[in-house]
């Protein structure tokens, strides 16, 4: 639950709604209580014969002797006998009150009552059905009120945890899966709606219920009333046995759900492969055990929700009982003690016992919808800290508390003995080093092909200049600054990234371009558009550069999406270009295009290309060939030194049928 109230800040910005809420609730509570308290005079009406008039006059003046008899006992009373004297005294004064309620009845409200039955019938049953109309108006008004207050809550939620998720490092999300994180920020704060939607609605305006049918009960016999209430311990008691048993089931469900999300989210971005191996049956079978495991919890929540209610209503009734026994006893034997136990002030009739059930009666309607208030609650707190974890998450890459400033032109780019090693998801395991003792210093202008075979440290290694991930020893700089030192902001600003699998969103093309820098002309994007051979295929578009290219790029070939990628880095206009196998599964004229672009555009700006190997157009442009093996630089030079003296190089080139 302390998770859940981490959402108490969130409906603070809506203070006023709440507020509103709270007193709308009050008044539905009222009603209720005067809907059910009207028991009392349609029994007098209809049962005793007597208008309200003549009951009222024969009550006062039943009132009167009482008082009278009371004082006169009190007289001859022995002034030691302090026990008589107090039980004396007591029910004295609640005559007393008792009569000036009455007083004030008759002086303020009966003039309004007709003296005839029948009509006095009819005016209780309109002034029910108006005040019936009215509770019904305000708690409609309510459920709307804390309807959109709850909505508004949650976006105000997921924005915080988006903004939050956006810190994180790459290597955090990624630990965590995707599906894994949109199962929380989709299903997970759905929960969170009815939850507070109950929470703001019954959770408020039930116990109000309960609590003003308790309190006009009290007004009728308070001892009978207090009598009820020895049950109260046994409901608390249930709800939270009930409670602890929903939240577990329900954190089970929710997660559940994230595996659904999963494997369906496998499924659907590997389609191409799960069709062409004929695995449809495998992740069929897949889904369905994850389904089968989402409804066992499911049931689970079911199964304890369902037997909460009855359970609830069950020791309601038995509250019920405790006051109705010792009243029907009363009554039937004209007495107001049981056992010597004085429980009413006078001996009670049955109109007075019907009336006090009833309000009894009316707290079991309130304690029966608190019980499916509790289990939506609980399935809202389980999400809760699902969502509330998203922020609790620690990024591995935090911003400097007192950052540098970059130099306006950077001059070298040095990795100074730096080591990397990923972070374990199981305790107590440790990976090993991707990176061991980098030492590598690059000059601006200089074009840097980084080499080597899967797994040596390639893509890792220049991960560390954008801060995706941190080195775990050394340090990278620019000039002589640590980068971890500078804002984030400012040095994703001088460095831009061509990757293998090229990201570009459901939008247009120019949109696309445009994403690293937003305040771009028209004519600057067309200019980056040109410069990467863009304009050679938007042609066959009917809507040119405004063409949309669907989601991730789909509507676009491959070599089309990599040279819309690469004109987003030109229009950002770079210090340090990024290109990681960022033609490796392209066709040979997109490839041709893309280095005729860099030729042109690497000019006094420092280049890194990630490859497993290099063809002779990449030669041309580069100037220097760092290899890596196994987390560690095994040469460094130009590709004529490489091929005489690195015997790695020498295979990967092997590989690639261009050994000189």
């Amino acid at each position: 639950m302390n998770d859940f109230a981490r959402i108490f800040p969130y409906l603070w910005c809506y203070r006023r709604q709440v507020f509103l809420s709270a007193i709308l609730a009050t008044f539905v509570a009222v009603l209720w209580g005067l809907n059910l308290s009207a028991t009392f005079p349609i029994v007098k009406v209809l049962l005793e014969g007597k208008t309200l008039h003549e009951f009222v006059d024969d009550r006062m003046g039943d009132l009167n002797e009482q008082i009278v008899d009371a004082e006169q006992s009190i007289l001859k009373l022995d002034p030691d006998d302090h026990t008589q004297l107090a039980g004396r005294q007591e029910r004295l004064s609640e005559a007393n009150r008792t009569l000036a309620a009455y007083t004030t009845l008759r002086q303020w409200v009966l003039p309004l009552v007709p003296q005839d039955r029948f009509e006095t019938f009819v005016l209780l049953l309109v002034v029910l059905l108006l005040v019936t109309t009215v509770k019904g108006a305000l708690s409609w008004l309510q459920e709307v009120l804390v309807g959109s207050t709850a909505q508004r809550c949650v976006m105000r939620i997921r924005k915080d945890c988006l903004r939050h998720a956006l810190r994180l490092d790459s290597e955090t999300i990624r630990s965590t899966g995707s599906s894994d994180i949109l199962s929380r920020f989709t299903n997970d704060c759905e929960y969170l709606v009815p939850g507070l939607t109950q929470l703001g609605v019954r959770l408020v305006r039930e116990p109000l219920k309960a609590v003003a049918c308790i309190l006009f009960a009290f007004l009728f016999n308070w001892r009978l009333t207090l009598l009820s209430l020895l049950a109260a311990p046994l409901m608390v008691f249930a709800f939270q046995r009930f409670g602890k048993s929903l939240k577990k089931a329900s954190k089970e469900t929710l997660e559940s759900v994230a595996r659904m999300y999963k494997s369906l989210g496998e499924t659907l971005d590997s389609f191409r492969i799960v069709t062409a191996y004929n695995a449809a049956g495998r992740h069929r079978h897949q889904f369905h055990k994850e389904n089968q495991r989402y409804y066992k919890h499911y049931m689970r929540v079911v199964r304890i929700g369902a037997l909460a209610s009855p359970s609830t209503e069950l020791l309601g009734m038995a509250a019920v009982f405790l006051a109705l026994l010792p009243g029907v006893y009363m009554v039937l034997r004209s007495d107001d003690t049981v056992w010597g136990l004085q429980l009413s002030a006078e001996p009670m009739d049955v109109s007075d016992l019907l009336v006090l059930y009833a309000l009894l009666a009316g707290t079991l309607d309130p304690i029966r919808k608190l019980s499916g208030v509790f289990r939506t609650i609980k399935s809202s707190a389980a999400a809760s800290e699902r969502v509330f974890s998203i922020m609790d998450m620690q990024t591995r890459v935090s911003e400097c508390p007192s950052p540098r400033r970059l130099p306006a032109i950077l001059k070298t780019i040095s990795f100074d003995e730096v080591g990397f090693t990923y972070a374990s998801n199981a305790e107590k395991v440790e990976r090993p080093a991707a990176l061991k003792n980098i030492s590598l210093t690059v000059n601006r202008g200089e074009v840097v092909a980084v080499v080597g075979t899967n797994g040596s440290g390639k893509s890792t290694l220049l991960n560390l200049l954008p801060r995706f991930c941190d080195c775990t020893k050394g340090a990278v700089r620019f000039d002589t600054i640590d980068i971890r030192d500078v804002r984030l902001a400012e040095l994703r600003d001088r460095i831009g990234l061509v990757s293998q699998e090229t990201q570009l969103f459901d939008m247009s093309i120019s949109e696309n371009i445009r994403y690293g820098r937003p305040s771009a002309t028209r004519e600057e994007i067309e200019q980056a558009a040109t410069s990467a051979h863009v304009t050679q295929f938007i042609d066959s578009f009917p809507d040119g550069l405004d063409t949309p290219v669907g989601e991730q790029g789909y509507a676009l070939s491959g070599g089309q999406r990599q040279r819309v990628s690469l004109a987003r880095a030109i229009l950002k206009n770079p210090e340090i270009l990024i290109l990681d196998e960022a033609t490796s599964a392209i066709d040979q004229h997109s490839e041709r295009l893309i280095h005729e672009t860099l030729s042109a555009f690497c000019t006094d700006r420092t280049v890194f290309i990630i490859s497993h190997v290099l063809n002779q157009t990449f030669l041309d442009l580069i100037s220097r060939v760092v290899v890596l093996d196994d987390g560690k630089i095994v040469g460094d030079g130009t590709h004529e030194q490489l091929l005489k003296n690195c015997p790695q190089y020498q295979n990967l080139c092997q590989y690639d049928r261009l050994a000189a």
